[in-house]
């Protein structure tokens, strides 16, 4: 079973800002429920008490209810809950008067009249405040908050409380109810910013992949482009030289054999470009995408001097499939990017600290990613590892063993790698 942490990480932060969001105004109804509802029936009496139990107990469902719905609608998930803040409001509005009621004409005492005025003050407080998570507009948000105050001095005055008492009673309402509408308006705004921005990275991502594949469009073009051309109008000149009988023809078409290979060869050299990724390209690359992301990221070391042209490659895809999956996966805030060669071999290790549910399953693992990454490894005598390293952190490694060639930079490398390093 998944433990509570891992059920939270299992979020991204859209989810979780919801989530809290969710949470923090539910808390408001049981909060209402425990601070006044079961505190007023000791002494209100059995009977009394049991009904303002009663009552603060149905205003608590409601709340919780309205909550519910008007986060969704926030989200677009369903319509606006017209209904059930009207509900609320009136089951306020009852209930207010009710409690001012038994404060007034109710058993006597002060820990009656302080219960009973407890009922009134909570209630009137957390009602609007919750309603206004229904409404868009923040106007009309804190609106509801004055009128619901207004309300409360009206009340107060009718029973035949003093006008300062009454007016004391509506700031306190207003005070209240105006703090906790506040609060819906600004959690609402939060969370469709935090929506909003978590799209926009998407978008960004996306835009990045169509960029690229209109550069790459871009570069096929212009190397068919002219040679497909010229093949077209060398082979009907050799058609129309062959209906004639002329010698001339055979040239043609060499000269045409000649272009097509010279295009196989051209576009070959177009998508080699395309595949093989530069090393030092990549973790630039990398740090610079993960940082707009508002993810720390801290590159350690650089490409030592010697290091096979396969290998740079290599490691500059595992670079790059890091940083997606590090976007992709998980709530990262931080990333950190270790390059190091050590007795002939160059170890590149990718680690943040954003696992997930998927992620503590290895992720990508199953997927076209990391296996095309040690299938390309392993073409190079070149190992990857991936899995959770510790509480919260993710670890990506990709080692590989150097030529003996390439070893005059090892040592001098190495020693370099680890001052930067370190």
């Amino acid at each position: 079973m998944r433990g509570p942490g891992r059920w939270w990480r299992g979020k991204t932060t859209p989810a979780k800002v919801e989530t809290y969001t969710r949470a923090s105004f539910h808390s408001f109804a049981v909060m209402e429920f425990c601070s006044v509802g079961v505190t007023s029936a000791v002494p209100l009496g059995p009977r009394l008490g049991g009904w303002v139990l009663l009552m603060v107990g149905a205003h608590a469902v409601v709340c919780f209810a309205t909550v519910s719905r008007a986060v969704d609608w926030t989200r677009g998930r369903r319509p606006q809950p017209v209904g059930l803040m009207w509900i609320l409001a009136a089951v306020t509005a009852v209930i207010s008067v009710a409690a001012i009621g038994i404060a007034e004409r109710g058993p006597g005492g002060e820990s009656a009249d302080t219960a009973a005025g407890g009922v009134f003050g909570v209630v009137l407080i957390f009602g609007p405040g919750v309603i206004a998570l229904g409404v868009r507009d923040r106007r009309r948000a804190f609106g509801i908050a004055g009128g619901f105050a207004l309300g409360a001095g009206i009340v107060a005055l009718a029973f035949g409380a003093p006008a300062q008492a009454a007016l004391v009673t509506a700031v306190i309402v207003l005070a209240g109810g105006g703090f906790i509408a506040f609060t819906a308006v600004f959690s609402v705004w939060l969370l469709n910013a935090v929506y909003e921005l978590d799209e926009a990275r998407e978008t960004r991502t996306r835009l990045a992949v169509a960029e690229e594949r209109l550069r790459f469009g871009r570069d096929l073009h212009d190397v068919m482009g002219r040679n497909l051309a010229v093949i077209a109008l060398k082979s009907e000149l050799a058609a129309q030289l062959a209906q004639r009988g002329r010698p001339e023809a055979v040239a043609q078409m060499v000269e045409v054999q000649r272009l097509a290979q010279e295009s196989q060869r051209e576009v070959r050299e177009v998508v080699r470009g395309y595949r093989e990724a530069d090393l030092a390209a990549e973790l630039a690359g990398a740090q610079g995408v993960l940082a707009a992301a508002g993810i720390d990221c801290t590159v350690s070391g650089r490409t030592p001097a010697g290091l096979p042209a396969g290998v740079q490659s290599a490691l500059g895809w595992v670079v790059r499939e890091a940083a997606t999956n590090v976007l992709r996966h998980g709530d990262a805030r931080r990333c950190v990017v270790e390059l190091q060669v050590r007795q002939g071999r160059v170890v590149l290790t990718v680690e943040n600290d954003g696992v997930t549910a998927t992620e503590n399953g290895v992720p990508g693992s199953s997927g076209t990613g990391l296996a095309g990454l040690r299938e390309r490894l392993a073409k190079i005598d070149g190992t990857l590892e991936a899995g959770p390293a510790g509480r919260g952190l993710f670890r990506l490694r990709a080692e590989i063993a150097l030529p003996s060639a390439a070893s005059p930079a090892g040592p001098a490398a190495a020693r370099e790698v680890d001052e930067v390093s370190g």
